[in-house]
């Protein structure tokens, strides 16, 4: 199996796991889904290059945009309360 073949079958089990209903609203699938997309962005990168891993960044951005506009509420709220000049 190629990387980009890891990378396909990974969006396509988080677009169907985004169909399914949730109790918790899809964070401890979202969770793990993030724990795994690590790895095989490496192994594109490594494999296929950079414009193949922005492609699946993008991607994956946009289908866990929530665990992101989240993390990115956080950082901001961190650097405003934070004693940086």
């Amino acid at each position: 199996m190629t990387a980009l073949t890891a990378a396909l079958i990974w969006l396509t089990a988080v677009n169907f796991i985004g169909l399914l209903p949730s109790r918790d609203h899809h964070w401890r699938a979202a969770y793990l889904m993030i724990v795994i997309a690590v790895p095989v962005l490496i192994w594109l990168y490594i494999q296929s290059g950079i414009w193949w891993s922005l492609a699946f960044i993008l991607a994956a951005a946009s289908v866990l945009r929530w665990p992101l506009v989240y993390a990115w509420r956080w950082v901001r709220g961190y650097l405003k309360h934070s004693d940086l000049p």
